[in-house]
């Protein structure tokens, strides 16, 4: 299998990993949310069952649980006859029983526990003390297909409480739909997800290039001087096989390779064409020496300035390969910058720039101290090539309870509105005030992705009052202590 096909699978293997864990989480969710619902039923059965043995205690100090027992005998002897979503349900299998204000059972619906101590049930214990109790529990121990929720709600006898009603359901009444509901969501989960995934392919066989396809395929039948429908059928399969190659190669980030080779050659002509016309020009025997000297200066510079192209990319290239850093440390920001900061007043001594920060407290970030001091001197070398002579650049680093901001600022011509969206992007340059050169356009494309692997984020904007200002946020690793 080649490198672009296991790519593909392993995006579909993704996929298909992505619908199983949310058709698990939807699965593992159906029982709970109908045990809340059967739950909030029960509510309801309790207190109006409370409110019955209210209404017929003739005193404010006695239960009279009479009227229960030929209650239940008359409904145990109904039948339902009910069809509810595919099942029926026939017998009657509401459980329910009656204690008094110290937990003694006084009635029980199946005539089994009259007279036992319920005090210790949770149920009846928070009921009797004027909170929600519920319980749920086997009828046979160690044996959980028997279990059966319980639902309390307090008889009021006078100013106090006089007993607990509590109804119960057994859960095997609601594992049948619980059951149904599972198999259904599955079903549909399942063909869901394999016709998303039908519909992924057939997008990316069908929708890559549809016009560009479409036009090759209308040009190529009109070119055709006879009908030949083998013919046609096999240009229309070379045709389909093209697309499927194309949706492979973007799947593996080609398309993403060939911009960055187009771009890179476009970037290497021009100094490629200037040492080839000053080498032309140096064969000429009658050169002057002063001209020699200067055309192999410019030979010179030209040559390192591919050679900085090249490094630079070979280094983004390097940053963007990376899923993560690959070896982390407590880096303390307050000596990095103020070293950074004197490294900047130096370089830009000659055209009196003046570096000043604002750095009061320290506080540290996980990652890579290397590619975090590269990051920072690259917008602090874009603040310098941009200021104009006796400019100031301020650094600063601003600290919140959970991240940190450093602030780059230069009091230059700012970013044209053109420019904005595209300060990031790879080769992307503008002319430099004092020179008119533009650089190779890698450095923040760089600076971009060193904060990316440490979480982070950056951004160059335009700053009130002129100039521009590039800002740093990181995750603070110290916010704990």
């Amino acid at each position: 299998m080649t490198q672009r096909n296991r790519i593909f699978v392993g995006l579909v293997l993704a996929y298909a990993l992505g619908v199983g864990l949310l058709l698990y989480q939807l699965l593992k969710d159906i029982d709970p949310r109908y045990r809340e619902s059967a739950e909030e039923s029960l509510v309801e059965t309790a207190h109006l069952m409370a409110t019955l043995i209210e209404q017929q205690s003739p005193d404010d100090a006695t239960l009279d649980v009479s009227v229960l027992d030929p209650l239940f005998r008359a409904l145990y002897a109904r039948s339902a006859n009910a069809k509810i979503f595919g099942f029926d349900k026939e017998s009657i299998e509401l459980r329910m029983y009656v204690v008094d204000a110290k937990g003694i059972v006084v009635f029980d619906a199946l005539d089994r526990h009259v007279g036992e101590d319920y005090s210790r049930w949770r149920d009846v214990r928070l009921t009797l003390q004027g909170e929600y109790g519920a319980r749920t529990s086997p009828d046979i121990d160690d044996d959980p297909a028997t279990s059966v929720m319980y639902v309390g709600a307090p008889i009021r006898l006078g100013q106090g409480i006089g007993g607990v009603v509590s109804v119960g359901k057994p859960i095997h009444t609601l594992n049948q739909f619980i059951e149904a509901a599972r198999r259904k969501t599955l079903i549909v989960g399942l063909t869901s997800a394999t016709a998303a995934l039908l519909l992924m392919l057939l997008l990316g066989l069908w929708l890559a290039r549809p016009f560009g396809l479409i036009r090759a395929y209308v040009h190529y039948v009109r070119t055709e001087r006879t009908f030949s429908l083998p013919r046609l059928s096999r240009r229309a399969m070379a045709t389909i096989t093209a697309s499927y190659d194309e949706m492979r190669d973007a799947l593996a980030g080609r398309n993403r390779v060939s911009d960055d080779v187009q771009n890179l050659t476009h970037e290497l002509k021009g100094p490629l064409s200037a040492i080839r016309g000053a080498a032309e020009l140096m064969h000429e025997p009658a050169m002057p020496a002063a001209d020699r000297a200067r055309f192999l200066g410019n030979i010179e510079r030209e040559t390192e300035r591919i050679q900085e192209t090249v490094d630079r990319m070979m280094e983004l290239t390097s940053l963007e390969s990376r899923r993560a850093l690959e070896r982390t440390e407590a880096v303390a920001l307050r000596p990095m910058l103020d070293e950074l900061a004197a490294s900047a007043q130096t370089a830009g001594s000659s055209r009196q720039l003046v570096v000043s920060t604002d750095v009061a407290r320290d506080a540290e970030v996980l990652g890579d101290v290397f590619l975090l001091r590269r990051a920072v001197g690259n917008l602090l070398d874009n603040a310098r090539d941009f200021s104009p002579d006796g400019g100031r650049i301020h650094l600063a680093l601003a600290i919140d309870p959970k991240t940190v901001t450093i602030s780059v600022r230069d009091h230059g011509p700012g970013i044209p509105d053109y420019a904005r969206h595209k300060v990031f992007d790879k080769f992307y340059s503008l002319a430099r005030p004092e020179s008119q050169k533009k650089s190779t356009g890698l450095g923040l494309p760089f600076v971009k992705e060193v904060i990316g692997l440490h979480g982070g984020r950056v951004t160059l904007v335009n700053a009130e009052g002129g100039g521009a200002v590039a800002t740093i946020a990181l995750a603070r690793s110290d916010a704990q202590r």
